[in-house]
């Protein structure tokens, strides 16, 4: 079975609904131990207000901190202009914006209805094209969203049809507290794809439905995954809200289905063992705290 590019948000969406919060330097060897591990791309640092996401404080330090790997690609987190114009600013090798698909969510994260953040996302991506700069844009809660509970289908495809006048590089399609199933996700995976979009997802194992939507998401054709070492994190802004899959047990899901991922397991396996020590607790990850694995038969 042909590749999938793992994108590991923990040092992003993994820190930010933590009760500790990691030094900016920390956060750069976060990156630094998952670049070593293999990971092609990050989501290194986010680039909003300090005051609303203290753990995200020190993004530019974050970034100035790096030791890159050559090849890895470390992406900012954005959320308006000012955010974008600071990652550029700080050396991010590409740009992921995100938006909400429903409009209680878009008030409550990013002072931004629906239609608002959609046509801040169109401004974005002709400008990151005429500076060319990789972007992504990430539509939030398009499974389901705390405030306004199931989101139709038709509602996320029409957002996706609307971002197409000015395409990303991807849409990534995000279950941020997550609700979805299979199903939904090939409805809108082949949905959006059938849209002219490049696709990614991104899910959260809130109801242990995390694993079995990332097959679902691959068998119906995302280019990438997103996950969060050790299945850190979680959303500030939605009430209750888990960590996303984990970035090891997604990658020994893959090797098991024979899905290339140029990802050393083990070296993965004691970056998230480093992080539970970091912030002091046990990671939910299962392979964080189920010891060796032989990583051959």
């Amino acid at each position: 079975m042909s590749g999938v590019l793992v994108c590991d948000v923990g040092p992003r969406d993994g820190l930010q609904n933590e009760a500790r919060t990691l030094e900016p330097s920390v956060r750069a060897d976060l990156c630094d131990r998952l670049a070593r591990a293999g990971l092609k791309r990050m989501e290194a640092a986010s680039f909003v207000n300090p005051r609303l996401v203290p753990q995200m404080a020190g993004a530019e330090d974050v970034m100035s901190s790096l030791h890159r790997v050559p090849g890895a690609v470390y992406a900012g987190l954005v959320l308006n202009e000012k955010g974008y114009e600071r990652a550029v600013a700080s050396g991010v090798d590409e740009v992921h914006y995100a938006l909400s698909a429903t409009d209680e969510f878009g008030r409550r994260n990013q002072n931004a209805v629906t239609s608002e953040g959609v046509s801040t996302a169109l401004a974005l991506v002709r400008r990151a094209r005429s500076e060319r700069m990789p972007v992504t844009v990430t539509i939030s809660v398009a499974f389901g969203c705390p405030f306004e509970g199931p989101v139709p289908a038709a509602r996320v495809l029409g957002i996706v049809e609307r971002l197409m006048e000015a395409p990303a590089d991807e849409i990534c399609l995000a279950d941020t507290i997550g609700v979805g199933v299979p199903s939904q996700v090939n409805e809108l995976v082949e949905g959006a794809r059938a849209l002219g979009a490049t696709v990614g997802a991104h899910f959260h194992n809130t109801r242990n439905t995390g694993y079995a939507n990332a097959v679902a998401a691959l068998n119906a054709g995302v280019v990438s995954l997103d996950a969060s070492v050790g299945g850190a994190g979680g959303c500030p802004f939605a009430p209750k809200a888990t960590g996303n899959i984990a970035t090891e047990d997604l990658v020994f899901l893959l090797r098991g289905m024979g899905v290339e991922t140029g990802i050393d397991l083990g070296a993965l396996i004691e970056c998230s063992r480093w992080l539970g020590a970091q912030l002091g607790k046990e990671l939910p990850g299962m392979l964080a705290r189920a010891g060796d694995y032989p990583q051959k038969a």
